[in-house]
């Protein structure tokens, strides 16, 4: 609890401050032209990156190659540091409102509505006409806007589904061709798994809503609340999402441990589970595992056909001392040829459809690949990390049987209006 009342201090904090700095640079002198195509830009900038892989002996000569073509083309000297994921919102937060801060960093969806929302970011709208931004998945922009301002570019995507054991498939006398497709045909499926002794799939009810609740809720037509305020996770479409996962486990298709279970690997390897879902990490750790083949199913639909998928960006904080050179970093960053050679070394999913070829010789990441257009990232709104423990208690007390489907929805909704109103 300190940690985050100290997250959000910091916002305040970092506003307050960089509010006096723009006052006094708005006073002192007259605005610079925006560059949008990179001509004129010069001097340094600092980027600040995570480490995306396990082997910096190939991720650091990736970032070498794309940073070195950058100051080749554009005559800017990049300052490059990797930061641990460790209490990043901390160390960006401290050097950003020193001064002493990076020029561009990286952010995920849950951090941007916040940092944009205080004030912190380069609206970096004016900057992208000559971008191309069509090819971006539309899916991919989603997490980068906010009030309808563009403040980040995508580099990565995710997209989670279902991926099913074929010998349980087979074994309930199914055919691994033609996966469910819809909460009735899973429901069918789930069924027979459960006479036949199989768990139907997984239910990490332990950790992110991202992955438990958010998906049945979008394919229920659902959302939980807009960037305006509007609570609506206990509408119809809401209480919907809520009675399937609550009937699931009534009818223990998920493991009776799923009310506080972070994820059920064991029994995914083990063979007694007919699907799991995952993203393109689950398909290079099913790859090193010979015990049973998988398939791979298009996200489910109810009344969407939409899943999960987190989106990865790059961003500039307001009081870059050089705006234009950062934007065209981050331009230049997500464009095809980085993003291909990114998303190569990295194994995440390019968010620019002309970069997408990459996995022609994986069948399965090329699959995945073609379901980024349904992988919403997550409730993009500044509260939307600190709602997900007040969703998640309601969610478990329906599953203990505490509360009924539409109990837990109003809780949450009324949880969720005293924090964002």
């Amino acid at each position: 609890m300190l940690k985050k009342y100290g997250f959000f201090l910091m916002l305040v904090l970092f506003a307050a401050l960089l509010f006096g700095c723009q006052e006094t640079a708005d006073d002192g002198e007259e605005k610079k032209e925006v560059s949008k195509d990179g001509d004129g830009i010069s001097g340094e900038i600092t980027v600040w990156a995570h480490p995306f892989t396990g082997d910096q002996k190939i991720e650091g000569p990736m970032w070498e190659e794309i940073i070195s073509k950058y100051e080749e083309e554009t005559g800017v000297k990049v300052n490059f540091e990797q930061i641990p994921w460790a209490n990043r919102d901390q160390k960006v937060l401290t050097a950003l409102a020193a001064n002493n801060g990076p020029d561009v960093f990286y952010v995920i969806p849950d951090q941007m509505p916040q940092y944009a929302d205080a004030g912190m970011l380069l609206e970096l709208t004016p900057y992208l006409e000559d971008n191309d931004m069509e090819d971006f998945v539309e899916t991919a922009l989603v997490s980068t806007t906010w009030k309808d301002k563009v403040y980040g570019l995508p580099i990565l995507q995710e997209a989670y589904t279902l991926m099913y054991n074929t010998d349980i498939v087979k074994a309930i006398g199914e055919d691994p061709s033609k996966l469910p497709a819809t909460w009735d045909e899973f429901e069918e499926w789930a069924a027979k798994a459960k006479e036949k002794g199989y768990y139907a799939t997984s239910f990490g009810g332990g950790g992110s809503m991202n992955g438990t609740l958010y998906p049945f809720l979008w394919q229920a037509g659902g959302e939980v609340l807009t960037e305006n305020g509007e609570v609506k996770i206990n509408d119809d479409a809401g209480v919907e999402a809520f009675e399937f996962i609550n009937n699931m486990y009534k009818k223990e298709w998920i493991p009776k441990d799923s009310i506080t279970a972070i994820a059920h690997d064991d029994l995914w390897d083990s063979g007694k589970m007919m699907a799991i879902t995952g993203s393109g990490i689950s398909v290079s750790r099913l790859l090193n595992q010979d015990t049973f083949e998988f398939v791979i199913a298009p996200p489910m639909k109810n009344k969407e056909q939409v899943t999960y998928g987190t989106t990865g960006m790059f961003v500039s904080p307001i009081n870059t001392d050089n705006a234009d050179a950062a934007a065209e970093f981050i331009k230049f960053m997500t464009n095809t040829e980085s993003q291909r050679a990114f998303n190569t070394v990295t194994q995440y999913i390019p968010t620019r459809e002309s970069a997408k070829d990459i996995f022609g010789d994986n069948e399965y990441l090329a699959q995945l690949a073609t379901y980024t257009q349904y992988a919403l990232p997550g409730v993009i709104h500044p509260e939307g990390r600190t709602i997900m423990p007040m969703i998640q208690a309601e969610l478990q007390t329906m599953m203990e049987g505490k509360k009924t489907p539409k109990e837990a929805a109003d809780a949450a909704a009324e949880a969720i209006k005293a924090k964002v109103n």
